[in-house]
């Protein structure tokens, strides 16, 4: 019987990383966790387009009125539903809410972090999948654990990482500020699990590298990352020790 089922990528550093899947056990709890949120919001919607709908009709006496306005209900509740997947999942990185209590997210097939594409159509293919518990049935026999939403988008759903690695690494105050900065002002999503390996192997062998060879190569590092990210320069006062603390931090952790 299968408890856990990893996969690993092979970096061109020859870096190993190992992910998690999330399995169907905690994806349900995020999903019920979500729809929870999801419910409370859809039944003020509800309250507010009722009181709505009341004065209209205290104003107007046109024919059809309550089919257009019961039609208009639905397609507002529907784009509610499936922004709320989209919103989340773009915005934190590949997790919701409920995503963030399971500590699972969603990533592409090759561990990069997901973007406004993978995450609309995983939303707009939800309804599929919860249609007769397709997409549970696909996730419980797939091999990489894959509904619907996750074929089309090129995705999978893994365990939130917490690297006993990052144990060791010393990540500065500024660094905690910066990214925070970072989401807002960069698009991070085109950098790939072995771009981070590297990053973190730099943060953890820095403290025995003389002065000199620190300040190149992360002089180095730093260059690359702006460029992958469309970055033109460090932010001001920034060195670039602290930015590729701060880019790891993102990636590890995702708080805002």
């Amino acid at each position: 019987m299968r408890f856990f089922n990893r996969i690993t990528f092979q970096t061109p550093e020859s870096v190993e990383l190992e992910f998690t899947l999330a399995g169907i056990g905690n994806r349900a709890l995020a999903l019920v966790i979500d729809y929870t949120v999801l419910a409370v919001t859809l039944l003020v919607f509800f309250l507010t387009w009722t009181v709505f709908s009341t004065q209209l009709f205290n104003f107007f006496e046109a024919q059809n009125l309550g089919i257009w306005l019961i039609a208009i209900f639905f397609i507002i509740a529907f784009a509610i539903y499936i922004s709320y997947f989209v919103f989340f999942e773009t915005l934190w990185f590949g997790q919701t809410p409920g995503k963030r209590v399971a500590k699972i997210r969603v990533v592409r097939d090759d561990g990069r972090l997901i973007g406004l594409q993978q995450a609309t159509l995983r939303a707009l293919l939800r309804p599929f999948d919860e249609t007769l518990f397709i997409g549970a049935f696909l996730i419980m026999f797939g091999r990489r654990e894959k509904r619907l939403g996750d074929l089309a988008a090129g995705t999978i759903v893994i365990q939130a990482q917490t690297s006993t690695a990052s144990a060791t690494l010393t990540i500065s105050e500024q660094a905690k500020v910066l990214h925070e900065q970072l989401i807002k002002i960069a698009d991070l999503s085109p950098l790939l699990p072995d771009d981070f390996a590297v990053i973190r192997e730099y943060l953890q062998r820095r403290g025995a590298m003389s002065l000199k060879a620190k300040a190149s190569l992360s002089l180095k590092l730093a260059e690359q990352v702006l460029a992958i990210i469309n970055l033109e320069k460090l932010p001001e006062g920034v060195t670039p020790d602290v930015f590729l603390e701060a880019v790891y931090l993102v990636y590890q952790h995702p708080e805002f």
